[in-house]
């Protein structure tokens, strides 16, 4: 879809099956046409999507999260699988023409995609002339709960390979609301992670966000059911409230990361004052 100056196309690895303990599969989507009479998921698992942000404005090339990696590494066992890198193939792009990649928070079904096993088994960032940017403080609670085996129900950290792009000077740290390009805002919303952060795009008076998992799927719109996996629920809810708030002022787009099926569109509200989302913007 373009939005003012900018192209937004958002990217795709697919359906999964995310269980308690932070294990991911790849699941077949034919299993949500009868979910109820399915024994694991909504009991053990959840269903969820994974679907990174690909913006452009000709000048720059912007991914927002980069996915689980899938297939990426050298002699991978998904080599089949949709990832990152096949999903810009799509549209035409090479990971060398990406030059920024801003990352929402570093649990790993965000961040793995940030880098791949090379033919010499060496640990690369997957977009070689890209910038990571993301929180200071994201950085610095991520090595905690490393350090201390410190983690939450749900996908967790898991930095082993990141740490060569933290050698590598490859991460620019941020602190707080920052717009590293006219026409995007990080707005350090915190709250799921101490340095999680939404996305703000705005040109031409149209405005969209990319949610992160301060809200994962539409379904969190007008529901709170991440207490158990939110490092500070309260935080969360307040971050969500204020968005969600200026969102629906703005008439903005929505991208979600984790959703099935309705991955995107203009917020709303129905008769009962509830969020709703619209058809989306071509």
């Amino acid at each position: 879809m373009d939005l003012g100056r900018f192209t937004i196309e958002q990217l795709s690895e697919g359906f999964f099956e995310l269980f308690k303990d932070g294990t991911f599969t790849k699941m077949d989507p034919g299993r949500l046409n009868n979910p109820g009479e399915d024994a694991t998921l909504g009991r053990y698992s959840s269903a969820i999507g994974i679907d990174p942000l690909f913006i452009s404005d000709g000048n720059h090339h912007i991914l927002v999260d980069t996915g689980l990696g899938w297939g990426l590494d050298h002699k991978s066992s998904y080599e089949e699988s949709s990832n990152i890198v096949t999903n810009l193939e799509i549209f035409g792009v090479n990971p060398g023409d990406i030059d920024m990649v801003i990352l929402t928070h570093l649990h790993f079904d965000h961040a793995a995609g940030c880098t791949r096993v090379s033919d010499q088994f060496k640990t690369e960032a997957t977009f070689p002339n890209a910038t990571y940017l993301l929180q200071k403080s994201e950085w610095d609670f991520a090595l905690h709960q490393q350090q201390t085996q410190q983690n939450t129900p749900g996908a967790d950290y898991r930095l082993d390979e990141l740490y060569r792009l933290k050698a590598d000077d490859r991460f620019k740290f941020v602190e707080g609301n920052q717009s590293p390009v006219d026409g995007i805002k990080l707005l350090h919303s915190s709250g799921h992670t101490p340095g999680h952060q939404v996305i703000k795009i705005q040109d031409s008076n149209q405005t969209a966000y990319f949610l992160g998992d301060l809200i994962p799927t539409e379904y969190h719109l007008n529901h709170y059911s991440m207490k158990r996996i939110d490092h500070s629920p309260l935080t969360a809810k307040k971050a969500k409230t204020l968005i969600l708030k200026e969102a629906f002022k703005e008439q903005a787009q929505l991208f979600f990361y984790h959703s099935l099926f309705n991955k995107s569109g203009l917020l709303a509200k129905d008769r009962h004052r509830n969020y709703i989302l619209k058809e989306k913007r071509t």
